[in-house]
Formats: structure tokens, C-alpha cells, sequence
């Protein structure tokens, strides 16, 4: 029978919680929108990280301007490693493309991204991380068949617009498949712009393992 693609989209630390709801403020109409459902039809994902926890790691400081917060050695966070496990029974239960499994995340969802990619080098064909950053060290010998596609506000006052920069970088360096658009002069909402790029639908569901 037909397989269809997966998307796995991460939120950012404001949309937090336990009410099932928040985790669709942005990005859900994306997947939900009548002409996308027929073009793209798909498996959608959109977890939700509890109240107080964090996708990435499970401390880093509230100002990123102290320096680099991200640890190389970190195991795995109580709710990406659910998220993951959720991931593998889905796959298994249902007609899951594994060639088209992709992840998508915004500023904590973004970093959250970049670590499941860093964790998972086989599992995903694309990934979007938005207003992101991970210790690039991590990305140290990476090798993945993974496509890369980083967006991230020039004017970014919460998440540094460094931190993409320096993941695009090392990923180059790396040999991985990467793009990386900045956003002028936009500040951390840089989802808003990216969601609305006309292609960034098509860039995904073309991006194929296999």
C-alpha cells in the first residue's frame, strides 16, 4: 500500500504545558490548511514538552549571552527520548514512508532539532531548525544524509543569530547538505517569515533518504 511521510515538529518554550493545545500555536495551520493536506498528505507530530522541562537539554541559563550553554555529553531529555519512542511505535503502526521522516522546531524546538539530528543521523531525510543552536562540537565527524535547512532573525533578541551561523558553518565543514537564510531585521519570530516562504513545503516533502 501507499506510504506516506512523517513530520515531527518541535515547539518553542513558551507553548509548554499540558493542555494538548498550545503546541499548535505556530506551524499547525501549515500542516492543516485544505490545499497542503491534499498536495503534501502526511503524518504530523506535534508533541508537547511539559511545563518546567526542555527538549534539548535540562538546564541551560536564562541568558544565552553567558557564553555557550549547551553540553556535548548531555543524555538524551526525559521528553525527546518519549517523543522519540512515540516516533518509533508510529512508524511501526502505521504506513510510514522511512525514506521522508521529517523534523521541523522553533527557538527550543529549534535546538531540540538540531540535538535529535546530532542523536538520530539515520532517521531523518530533512530538517528545519528555527532560531536554534547546539554545541556545534557535536557535529564533530557528523555524518548524515540529512538535509539541513537553518532559518534565524538577524536581529534575534532572545536565541543569538551566532548560534545558526556557527551550526551552518560546521555543518559545511562537515560535508552536510546545508542551507542556511538569515532573516534581516527580524527579531525571534523568524518562524513567521520561514513558514511563509512559498517554498518551504515543497523544500521539505522533496527531501527523500532513500
Amino acid at each position: 500500500g501507499e506510504k506516506y511521510p512523517l513530520v515531527l515538529f518541535l515547539h518553542g518554550a513558551g507553548e509548554r504545558g499540558s493542555d494538548n493545545i498550545s503546541q499548535l500555536r505556530h506551524g499547525a495551520t501549515m500542516f492543516t490548511n485544505p490545499v497542503n493536506r491534499e498536495k503534501y498528505p502526511c503524518f504530523v507530530i506535534f508533541p508537547q514538552c511539559p511545563e518546567g522541562l526542555y527538549w534539548p537539554t535540562p538546564k541551560r541559563p536564562d541568558n544565552f549571552k553567558e557564553g555557550i550553554p549547551f553540553p556535548v555529553n548531555a543524555e538524551i531529555s526525559k521528553p525527546l527520548a518519549l517523543t522519540k519512542e512515540l516516533l518509533d511505535n508510529l512508524i511501526k503502526t502505521y504506513p510510514v514512508d522511512k525514506g521522508r521522516i521529517y523534523i521541523i522546531g522553533l527557538s527550543m524546538g529549534g535546538m531540540g532539532t538540531l540535538d535529535m539530528v546530532c542523536r538520530f543521523p539515520d532517521l531523518f531525510a530533512a530538517a528545519i531548525p528555527i532560531c536554534g543552536g547546539i554545541n556545534t562540537d557535536r557535529f564533530k565527524g557528523f555524518s548524515s544524509k540529512t538535509a539541513f535547512r537553518i532559518f534565524h532573525g538577524d536581529a534575534d533578541s532572545v536565541v543569538p543569530v551566532q548560534f545558526s551561523r556557527d551550526v551552518y558553518l560546521k555543518l559545511k565543514e562537515e560535508g552536510t547538505s546545508v542551507e542556511y537564510i538569515e532573516l534581516p531585521g527580524v527579531n525571534h519570530a523568524s518562524w513567521e517569515p520561514a513558514f511563509n516562504r512559498p517554498d518551504f513545503m515543497s523544500w521539505l516533502f522533496q527531501q527523500n533518504r532513500q
